[in-house]
């Protein structure tokens, strides 16, 4: 039988053939630096501190099992039919006690399900960003959301974080300056909760004083929240969208991290004229959410069993993140710095100025260890000395040994730059572990200049 394969091609070759053909806005487009890992990560013997993965390994397989059958004895033709393209009711219901449980009670009218949390922040690209349109988000920022903001060819801003989340004062100053150059952005983008990738939370105060920017200039805030109920201490704090009472915020959830990731089930709400036309949108996209997973979700929160799920969820997490705190502390150098999360999944450290966390995953590969490199997390180049850790999808055991992998491999880079460099070495910016507020801030490149605002608000330093 004659061979059908294609021929292969050389990549660069098989570019030139087709790029005649492209849409404009594939030339602004970035791949994401997650993704990009996932096939390498999948790889049974790389432990992989890279992903935001949740353990979905905790979930019962039997209760799994039971919920599919339920389902399929009561609504086997609804579950494998289209639904409406704004989400069953039923799934709007399970949405509901969700938002309940963060403090915030919505109308099932101004709830979009949508195919996980990413899609919310295409549809809400789709729907406001032209070419060349501003959107203001926090630095670093999640590295999924590049992508999407790239391929709408937005002009992103990006402002530093201190260990309060986004300083306000600075928004404020950049709004200023942005209007004085007659470029008034679409939405600012925002996660107040355990922020991916760096870990902190913003502050009671600064979450008032944005709810309040945003309604006396007009602006939309994209309040991505798929972290909040994964708090392991500390007080909650309530959501932008209960804050502001709806108006000027369009908020972010999902399933992924409190239920399962593969349900790929999130949800948007937002003001009515916004939410139409992220409706409409999602039409083009993919008609609407599965209706079998819609199902399954209802089934599940009619029984009860989620918020006994998402307590054990708390304990397992919190314990991983106390691990791998204390693996840094073990095996990081001294100069090393990190944030310490209320919550969450992630884990933001900077190392020593002189190494490149883009080369260091190359050889951290070569090891069978991975994390998402800094710069992921930029859309300027910046964040060459820092990394994303994620605690969340692997073992305790295996936490230890990946960043103990990790530190093997940072102190062969040093030993590497001081041999080349006659042992010389950039002075470290913070000289012992017990950090001063002012090193904390500097954690997330906080710019100087900001750094006594931040000491103000958030009083003393805090061991990393």
């Amino acid at each position: 039988m004659a061979d059908r394969r294609r021929p292969q091609r050389a990549a660069a070759h098989e570019l030139e053939r087709y790029a005649g053909l492209f849409a404009a806005r594939t030339r602004a487009m970035k791949s994401s630096a997650m993704r990009d890992l996932m096939a390498i990560t999948e790889r049974p013997e790389v432990i992989s501190l890279a992903g935001g993965l949740p353990d979905t390994s905790t979930f019962p397989a039997e209760s799994f099992a039971a919920i599919m059958s339920r389902v399929a004895a009561a609504n086997t033709a609804a579950a494998l039919q289209y639904g409406p393209t704004e989400g069953l009711a039923i799934a709007k219901e399970a949405v509901q006690h969700v938002m309940a449980a963060e403090g915030a009670e919505v109308d099932p009218e101004d709830i979009l399900i949508t195919t996980g949390g990413q899609q919310v922040i295409d549809l809400v690209c789709k729907t406001l960003i032209d070419p060349g349109d501003v959107i203001v988000a926090e630095a670093p920022t999640y590295p999924g959301a590049i992508p999407s903001f790239c391929s709408y060819q937005a002009d992103v801003v990006q402002i530093e974080m201190d260990r309060d989340g986004m300083p306000i004062d600075v928004l404020e100053d950049t709004l200023d300056r942005l209007e004085r150059e007659g470029r008034k952005p679409k939405f600012i983008y925002t996660i107040p909760n355990f922020q991916n990738p760096g870990g902190v939370t913003m502050s009671l105060p600064r979450r008032k004083r944005l709810v309040e920017v945003a309604a006396e200039r007009e602006l939309l805030v994209l309040e991505d929240n798929p972290y909040g109920l994964l708090r392991y201490e500390g007080e909650p704090l309530p959501t932008l969208l209960e804050l502001s009472g709806g108006d000027f915020i369009i908020y972010l959830g999902t399933f992924s991290k409190i239920l399962s990731a593969g349900l790929r089930l999130g949800w948007a709400v937002a003001p009515a004229p916004v939410l139409q036309k992220m409706n409409m949108g999602k039409q083009g996209a993919d008609l609407c959410s599965s209706s079998l997973t819609q199902h399954f979700v209802a089934q599940y929160f009619r029984e009860g069993h989620w918020e006994p799920y998402l307590q054990s969820l708390r304990g397992l997490y919190r314990g991983r993140r106390d691990t791998l705190l204390g693996s840094l502390a073990e095996h990081f150098p001294a100069e090393a710095t990190w944030t310490q999360p209320e919550g969450g999944l992630f884990v933001w450290a900077t190392l020593p100025a002189e190494i490149d966390t883009t080369d260091l995953l190359a050889r951290a590969l070569q090891r069978n260890v991975a994390f998402v490199p800094g710069r992921g997390a930029y859309l300027d180049g910046r964040g060459g000395s820092s990394m994303r850790l994620n605690f969340s999808g692997v073992s305790d055991a295996d936490i230890r040994e990946g960043v103990r992998r990790i530190g093997e491999v940072i102190s062969e880079q040093l030993e590497l730059f001081g041999a080349l460099t006659g042992g010389a070495r950039p002075a470290p910016a913070v000289p012992e572990r017990e950090a001063s507020a002012e090193a904390v801030d500097n954690i997330l490149h906080l710019p100087r200049k900001d750094a006594g605002e931040a000491r103000r608000s958030s009083g003393d330093g805090r061991r990393r």
